[in-house]
């Protein structure tokens, strides 16, 4: 920490000094008020903050010492509770296992339900009077009376709008709602895939059969429109519930194993997840300019279907050995569909609503607050140093899509 002292004593901009915060004397004398003057001006100083990260840094993950000086007999103990983890690792495995078959047997009674969903969206089935009646609690009976004057006035004009409407069938833009609402799919969202989705009619989902290894399948329902033939697209997923051999350790549940998606079979000039692009040539000897047409890769919610390149089968191992960048993509595509099996497809009604949208919000109200009030406090710090200048601190924002 010498070396430290006298670096800051040498390097330190004396603007700095004249902005450190005066500390009250304690009752123990002025050395101790110097002291924290001093190690405040420290803690500002920046190239004594980055030596001290640097030392942190390579403090972490160093072994502290403590299983090395253990005894000999008491490490052969050790060894004996790492064992009963494994055990208990392989334990855990049969348990998920076990969980997918009570999911496989539960899928089977609430598809009746889903199905009986799909039709009402799609037209096919017309709720009666006693289906569609919901009855309301106490809050949402007092949210209700308090907006009565204003739906008053929504139900006049709304009728006007009726009248000059034919009368919709379904729900529509049923689903295409549901992806809007969604911030984890509607980044996967362009404006070119909305008129497509608009056609999805049900998602629905397909677990392996008794005795199969453990897998799901997404199955994307259409009705017949202008942009694709296909009246299915499928996305499958592959998973594995037994520890690694090698690092049984690791083990935390279902991991996926891999991924495979469906040929989508577009109309002539309807592919959305190409673009036709000119680009200009100039030849190196005569110096002539030449135009060319290339297609390239376009961002789009299809190319969901289209699952990271690999050679089969897409193991998370293999690829992080190979390519980090394709691990990273196949998990954040893996997140996708088990959301989507999770959430979206049990819950979809609640997802259109944005109900569904208010409960997650509200397991994050507190952390929000907490981030707001320290955001709050590093803008009030800011605007009252007087060296702050707003344009030159500023980053313009950097827009980043997902896959």
């Amino acid at each position: 920490m010498a070396d430290l002292d006298n670096k800051d004593q040498t390097e330190m901009d004396p603007a700095d000094m004249e902005d450190v915060e005066e500390v009250e004397e304690e009752e123990t004398g002025e050395d101790n008020s110097k002291a924290r003057q001093l190690t405040r001006q420290m803690m500002q100083n920046p190239q004594i903050l980055a030596a001290l990260q640097e030392r942190l840094d390579g403090l972490v993950g160093s072994p502290s010492g403590y299983m090395e000086s253990l005894p000999k007999v008491v490490k052969r103990r050790v060894n004996a509770l790492k064992n009963l983890q494994v055990k208990c690792a392989h334990i855990e495995a049969k348990f998920y296992e076990e969980v997918h078959e009570l999911e496989r047997k539960y899928a089977a009674l609430y598809q009746p339900l889903f199905d009986k969903r799909s039709e009402i969206v799609r037209a096919a089935y017309e709720p009666t009077d006693e289906e569609c009646e919901w009855k309301q609690d106490e809050e949402e009976e007092l949210t209700v009376s308090k907006q009565e004057e204003m739906k008053e006035k929504a139900k006049v004009e709304e009728e006007k709008k009726d009248e000059e409407k034919e009368d919709p069938k379904g729900i529509p833009e049923f689903w295409l709602t549901v992806f809007k609402n969604v911030d984890l799919l509607s980044e996967m969202l362009q404006e070119h895939d909305e008129p497509i989705l608009k056609h999805l009619q049900d998602i629905k989902v397909k677990f392996s059969d008794a005795g199969q290894p453990m897998s799901f399948a997404l199955e994307f329902h259409f009705e017949p429109n202008d942009f694709f033939t296909n009246t299915v697209l499928t996305k499958s997923y592959k998973m594995r519930s037994e520890p690694d051999e090698s690092d049984p350790f690791s083990f935390d549940g279902p991991e996926i194993m891999g991924c495979t998606g469906c040929t989508i079979d577009w109309t002539k000039g309807k592919n959305v997840t190409l673009k036709t692009i000119k680009k200009k040539q100039k030849h190196k000897g005569r110096g002539t300019v030449r135009t060319v047409t290339k297609t390239v890769p376009n961002d789009s919610f299809f190319n969901f279907f289209s699952p990271p390149e690999g050679t089969p089968p897409l193991t998370c191992g293999t690829i992080l050995k190979e390519d980090e960048d394709s691990e990273a993509v196949l998990a954040a595509d893996f997140e996708i569909g088990h959301f989507i099996r999770e959430r979206i497809v049990p819950r979809a009604v609640l997802y259109f609503t944005g109900e569904a949208i208010e409960d997650d919000d509200d397991d994050y109200d507190e952390e929000g607050e907490e981030a707001d009030d320290e955001e709050g406090d590093e803008e009030a710090d800011e605007e009252n140093d007087p060296d702050y200048e707003p344009k030159k601190d500023a980053n313009p924002p950097e827009e980043c899509k997902q896959q």
